[in-house]
């Protein structure tokens, strides 16, 4: 065995894998799981726990692995995390935890997120269920979303004995987890359905199909329905376009709607919900959600180009999405901006007018600006286009509750060390906060908001 490098996962041929909508990655077996944990040094000052936004103690866990004892890696994961099945599969390990790895600087840092899942679906197929052994308590949470912020919110809470109830808008539980990533990277019954099982094995209550801003507000949960404290983790579903004309053309789409229509009503099965397939699909932009929508148009049978306006080094998605997409046959055309939709006489899209790009000195975030050459327009014939951009919070809830303090980005303003809004007794965490990000950090907003409101009902001494 090389301790310098990581065990190698077994994944779906990437021919095979771009016709279909199973999982790409197959993850470890109980053999080569035991054999990468090996790998860890077991550091006194483990780096990979700070690079963790859960703050999991990510070598204890491993530890328990390396030992064959998975139920007690499950049982360590468990303190710190709700949805370890998900976030084995979807969080930015190379940028966290693994970034942190000392074993990387000298080799491969270990794979602790694909250790992360081995353990999650270990417990998945053994039926082991985390458990609350904190005093019931009388004080009643409300949960505005069943997402990833949602539900580790939920978790915590239910753990320390609340008595918590999840208020989803749509009719499936999960929210961005459900709707927003594929079925070839995060599975909906074999995880998703699962992970949230086990968040109502702790005792947390669900309520579907209720809009809080329009089927009670925030002020009618507190005041009429006797919540004593409210979590708002609504997420961030209002698509970011770019303005250029023929932007509202027959065969545009947002990469919401798009990836909703396929994830969310099954569109990618034989369902009554149409979803556009088109000859050449043209995905705008370069974050895990383009990926994610140029991945399935492939899998529906496009020939797909995502167009970005910076270089491959700036590509804000993970280093591991872009290396399956380009692996399952998708043309990048980077250093590439959209100016122009076109459009046929019947207002459907037919092409999208571009003009090269080349970087120029660094903007507010560090990253080079792009800026145009000039005369360098040129036209990809296209008859579809996903506008991925982004996404900031819906305004619904934000506009129907009084006394929430609102930034100019739309997202709602809070104590970052408690998550406690401007308003009494309301919290708020993840993209309903922060506008789109990743799922771990919405969990660890979640996290973070559920010890806020231990603390202040607590302080209520109720």
């Amino acid at each position: 065995m090389d301790v310098l490098k990581k065990v190698p996962v077994r994944e779906q041929d990437p021919k095979v894998r771009a016709t279909n909508f199973e999982e790409v990655c197959l993850g470890y077996n109980k053999e080569e799981a035991m054999e990468e944990a090996s790998r860890c040094l077991n550091c006194k000052n483990a780096q990979c726990v700070k690079g963790c936004p859960v703050s999991i103690s990510i070598p204890d866990f491993v530890k328990e692995v390396k030992e064959g004892n998975f139920k007690g890696a499950y049982d360590v994961i468990s303190q710190s995390s709700s949805l370890p099945a998900v976030c084995g599969r979807v969080c930015p390990q190379e940028s966290q935890c693994e970034g942190k790895c000392i074993r990387g600087i000298k080799g491969e840092a270990v794979s602790i997120g694909k250790l992360e899942r081995f353990v999650a679906d270990w417990a998945f197929e053994n039926n082991i269920k985390p458990t609350v052994n904190a005093e019931k308590k009388s004080q009643k949470v409300a949960i505005i979303g069943s997402g990833p912020s949602g539900l580790s919110c939920a978790g915590d809470l239910a753990k320390m004995g609340y008595d918590v109830t999840v208020f989803e808008a749509l009719h499936e539980l999960g929210g961005v987890l459900v709707y927003g990533i594929p079925e070839f990277r995060l599975p909906k019954e074999k995880v998703v359905k699962k992970e949230i099982e086990n968040v109502k094995a702790l005792g947390v209550k669900f309520e579907k199909n209720t809009i809080i801003g329009k089927s009670f507000t925030i002020d009618e949960l507190m005041e009429k329905y006797g919540f004593d404290a409210v979590f708002i983790g609504s997420g961030a579903g209002l698509p970011k376009f770019m303005g250029i004309p023929g932007e509202n053309s027959n065969g545009v789409f947002s990469a919401n709607e798009y990836l909703t229509r396929s994830n969310l009503m099954k569109a990618f099965k034989e369902s009554d919900t149409p979803i556009m397939i088109g000859k050449k699909v043209v995905v705008v932009g370069g974050g895990n959600v383009a990926m994610d929508a140029a991945r399935t148009a492939l899998r529906l049978g496009s020939e797909v180009h995502v167009v970005y306006r910076r270089s491959e080094e700036e590509l804000p998605a993970r280093v591991e999405e872009v290396h399956h997409a380009k692996e399952e046959g998708i043309i990048f055309n980077l250093l590439t901006n959209p100016t122009e939709i076109l459009a046929d006489e019947n207002g459907w899209v037919k092409g999208i007018k571009c003009i090269k790009m080349e970087l120029g000195e660094p903007d507010e975030s560090g990253r080079r600006s792009p800026v145009e050459i000039k005369g360098s327009e040129f036209e990809i014939e296209c008859d579809v286009v996903i506008m991925s951009l982004g996404t900031s919070p819906n305004p619904l809830i934000s506009s129907t509750t009084n006394g929430l303090e609102i930034n100019r980005r739309k997202g709602i303003v809070i104590n970052e060390e408690s998550g406690h809004t401007s308003k009494d007794g309301v919290f708020a965490g993840g993209d309903a906060v922060t506008g789109a990000a990743t799922v771990i950090l919405a969990m660890g907003a979640g996290r973070t908001a559920a010890k806020g409101i231990d603390e202040y009902l607590r302080s209520k001494g109720n």
